[in-house]
């Protein structure tokens, strides 16, 4: 197991226990304004401008909003292998659409990527990823990026959480599936380099294989970058360094926050800062060498799609990462430099709401999508400043 990480290290600046010349970081007082709702439970947000953006519903469409109109329309196209799950209803139930993201020459090609709970007749779900032309309202010129096979009766942790890194590279985290680890084969499914599930993707945005990617021997996946992952949903970069981090949902408690790094193997079921569901179940004994997390919880968060502040309207936030979760509706903000965590700070324990992402727009406007059925689209302002509003 991990040792746990000193409270030391938790400083809550809404504690006063930092002091920061005031001249130059204004105290922030972030505060929370609704600006769109009616969206079924969603789980990512990908601004087309400043007013329109793509949004997924996990339990719906992949639609476009417009914040300043409030209109919403449901995009055409959507490969038709997406699980009907959505409709009939499982307890646990975690497939659905996930992550939209634009390639970085959006403006020229109109490309996005897509993650989602594709279906197979008599096989179940797996995770897969495509990319498609988004021309108006409809997709067009779809290809598959990613199927991470085998199709299970499984609907738990798919991942599907996706980003561009400083590298032009494409990354996507997928999960091992399973919920409890006495379903676990002899060798652990995040473990096993022939097994695409519970790793993290490194690909040419057409889908080809990288080839700088770290080599895991004979008979790896393509593509494949770093392994030992449960159910790691949001990955982010980090400005100035070009870093990418990653949250991790633990099974009882241990729920982290890890730098991805290549060819890492981050544990799992090997070893968790957590505790496993199954009691009974003794991981085997390998010969690897694992990476612990940069930060863990010592209670559940559920951290899922998280972001790196680049904004001005909260000055003292600026590179900071923040992180929304579904357990307790938590919301956090870490300061970090370089590659070590330096402070935490919990915001919003008054009105705590479960979140799947938190996002920023082309001119650095923060906001957050809550997991509802009624979803919304909640911008975070700063209550300190005044400035002139157009929605």
């Amino acid at each position: 197991m991990y040792r746990p990480i000193l409270f030391t290290l938790m400083t809550l600046v809404c504690c006063g226990r930092i002091e920061r010349p005031k001249e130059v970081l204004p105290k922030a007082l972030p505060v929370k304004e609704v600006v769109f709702n009616g969206l079924k439970h969603p789980w990512s947000i990908a601004f087309l401008s400043e007013e329109e953006a793509l949004v997924t519903e996990k339990d719906g469409d992949l639609v476009k909003v417009n914040l300043s109109t409030k209109a919403k329309q449901v995009i055409q196209g959507f490969p038709t292998d997406l699980t009907d799950s959505i409709r009939i209803k499982r307890h646990g139930d975690n497939s659905g659409i996930f992550e939209v993201v634009i390639h970085p020459d959006f403006d020229t090609n109109a490309y996005i990527y897509l993650s989602y709970a594709a279906k197979r007749s008599g096989e179940g779900t797996t995770t897969k990823v495509v990319r498609a032309r988004l021309d108006g309202t409809s997709l067009h010129d779809v290809i598959t990026i990613l199927e991470a096979g085998p199709f299970t009766r499984e609907y738990y942790h798919y991942g599907g959480g996706m980003v561009f890194g400083a590298d032009g590279k494409l990354y996507i985290t997928v999960g091992e599936r399973l919920f409890w680890e006495k379903d676990e084969p002899e060798i652990p499914i995040a473990q096993d380099v022939k097994d695409k599930r519970g790793k993290i993707y490194r690909f040419n945005s057409d889908g080809r294989v990288p080839k700088d990617n770290p080599d895991f021997g004979e008979g790896a996946v393509p593509g494949l970058y770093a392994l030992g992952i449960r159910a790691a949903q949001g990955i982010a970069m980090q400005p100035v360094y070009g870093n990418l981090w990653f949250s991790e949902h633990g099974t009882i408690r241990g729920d982290e926050i890890n730098l991805l790094k290549p060819g890492a193997n981050y544990g799992w079921p090997l070893t968790t800062s957590g505790e496993l569901r199954s009691k009974d179940y003794v991981p085997p004994k390998l010969e690897v060498d694992l990476t612990p997390p940069t930060w863990y919880w010592p209670h559940t968060v559920a951290p899922t799609g998280l972001t790196f502040y680049t904004g001005d309207e909260f000055p003292e936030w600026k590179n900071d990462l923040l992180v929304p979760g579904l357990s307790r509706g938590s919301f956090w903000r870490f300061r970090i430099e370089k590659d070590v965590i330096k402070s935490a700070e919990e915001l919003f324990l008054d009105s705590r709401v479960r979140s799947r992402k938190i996002a920023q727009s082309p001119e650095g406007k923060l906001y957050m999508l809550t997991d509802e059925p009624n979803g919304k689209i909640v911008r975070i302002k700063n209550a300190a400043v005044s400035y002139p509003e157009t929605f």
